[in-house]
């Protein structure tokens, strides 16, 4: 198989971004690369029904595939309006209706996290607490246990100091996700938003209940209690920033 052969095998197999890349290499990797066939089938797995037409819709596959491929940039945030300092979060837990967790948590204590973990914990949640990401994270002290035999259920409400104003985070959602290989018991809700950002799309907010392993299969010993929003807010800015828009009363 000669040179010019084996470009054109793997060409194909490309995501639109290396293909990109191998324009550039040189004039000979240029021309192959450039080829329409080639965007053609990558056209065809983003949007197949325009590849059914006997032409593309513009001059050539290529340059469909240019205008309307956008690569996803990393944008810069304005600085949030709110403050950590400015913030308490309410968490109550329960056991059936037993109340067993009840805490007002202002927001700087949510970003001291767990400075040295117990023991008792699984190596991956150890690298978890003792990584760089952002993390939300509540220590509990004295621990409290959790029976997995009942519903345990979890009620989170935000404050404003400055308006005296709450939203609502988590409301009674169930922590029916237990992750032993992960030492973490999981309940999630959706953020409800202000009616002034009627477009943005449903994010659940997920609380964790950090737990060691104390041999005890029916109850969790909790140590620690993290809320986050996934890949909707990786951030502190973008915590604050998703906090704004609720729906604040």
């Amino acid at each position: 198989m000669s040179y010019v052969e084996i470009l054109k095998a793997v060409f194909p197999l490309l995501e639109g971004a290396d293909l990109a890349s191998c324009v550039a290499v040189c004039k000979q990797w240029r021309d192959i690369a450039q080829d329409d066939y080639f965007w053609k089938c990558l056209c065809a797995k983003r949007w197949p029904s325009i590849c059914k037409r006997p032409n593309p819709p513009t001059v050539t596959y290529y340059k469909l595939y240019k205008t309307f491929y956008k690569h996803q940039r990393q944008q810069t945030l304005l600085p949030p309006r709110l403050s950590f300092d400015n913030l308490e979060f309410f968490i109550d837990i329960w056991t059936g209706d037993k109340l067993i967790f009840s805490e007002v948590v202002s927001g700087p204590v949510l970003q001291t996290g767990i400075k040295s973990p117990p023991p008792g914990i699984s190596d991956r949640l150890r690298f978890h607490l003792e990584g760089p990401d952002y993390k939300m994270i509540l220590p509990v002290e004295p621990r409290f246990k959790a029976p997995l035999g009942e519903t345990v259920s979890v009620s989170v409400l935000v404050g404003r100091k400055d308006s005296n104003k709450v939203a609502c985070i988590i409301n009674k959602s169930v922590f029916d996700y237990i992750d032993r290989t992960a030492y973490r018991a999981m309940a999630f809700d959706y953020l409800g938003f202000s009616p002034a950002h009627p477009f943005v799309p449903g994010i659940r907010a997920w609380i964790s209940l950090l737990f060691v392993d104390n041999k005890n299969d029916s109850v969790i010993d909790v140590f620690g209690i993290e809320i986050d929003f996934c890949d909707a807010a990786k951030s502190r800015d973008e915590v604050l920033w998703l906090l704004d828009i609720l729906d604040w009363k």
